[in-house]
């Protein structure tokens, strides 16, 4: 819990919430696998550090709609709801059992900006002015589920479009996209863990 209040500055009730998170996810994981057992030791740095990196890119306007594809347990959408609880998130995952641990979780913790819906990106109707996602898959098969999702407005720092975590050699990955912009997430935060890793920034609008 530290760790986030050394890159973040946290209300009271934010310092409540995020407080919270491990034991939640411990009592769920106890029952569905939902987040690899060998992190839960490093949870703060794995898993909520690690997605808000993507608000160390950019801060959500308020009122922004924000979609988070294969949210899994809630990661990186519910960290990013935490801190920004003025911008609206929507975290879609395909298999309902993390969805039901996503509803959960916002339950517990009285999150009120965030909507959880079992779905694959692909079946959705909505639009979105940015969709976050943290490594689902290669961005060549990733892109083409979400480009029709994302509006093609902008009224923020940045156009709208994807903002996506991930880590190693991107280079081949990112080839056929020339107009995405890579920040090292070691830039802004110290711990080896994150040496690697990145915020892969792809302009849509």
């Amino acid at each position: 819990m530290e760790l986030i209040e050394k890159y973040f500055s946290l209300t009271e009730a934010q310092k409540l919430q995020f407080g919270k998170l491990k034991a939640l996810y411990e009592d769920w994981n106890a029952k569905i696998n939902v987040i690899s057992r060998k992190d839960m030791d490093d949870f703060y740095e794995r898993h909520v550090l690690h997605s808000l990196a993507i608000a160390k890119v950019i801060r959500f306007a308020e009122g922004t709609d924000i979609l988070d594809v294969g949210t899994g347990g809630g990661f990186p959408g519910i960290p990013l709801a935490l801190l920004m609880p003025e911008v609206r998130f929507t975290l879609v995952d395909s298999i309902g059992k993390k969805i039901r641990v996503v509803n959960e979780v916002v339950t517990v913790l009285g999150i009120e900006n965030v909507i959880a819906i079992q779905s694959r990106a692909e079946e959705l109707t909505e639009a979105y002015d940015f969709i976050v996602s943290r490594a689902v898959t290669q961005m060549r098969d990733f892109v083409p589920w979400v480009k029709q999702r994302v509006k093609r407005n902008s009224r923020h720092q940045l156009k709208n479009g994807i903002l996506y975590l991930k880590g190693g050699d991107l280079t081949a990955e990112l080839s056929s996209f020339p107009e995405a912009q890579l920040t090292e997430i070691s830039s802004f935060y110290e711990e080896p863990f994150f040496e690697t890793k990145k915020v892969v920034y792809l302009p849509l609008s």
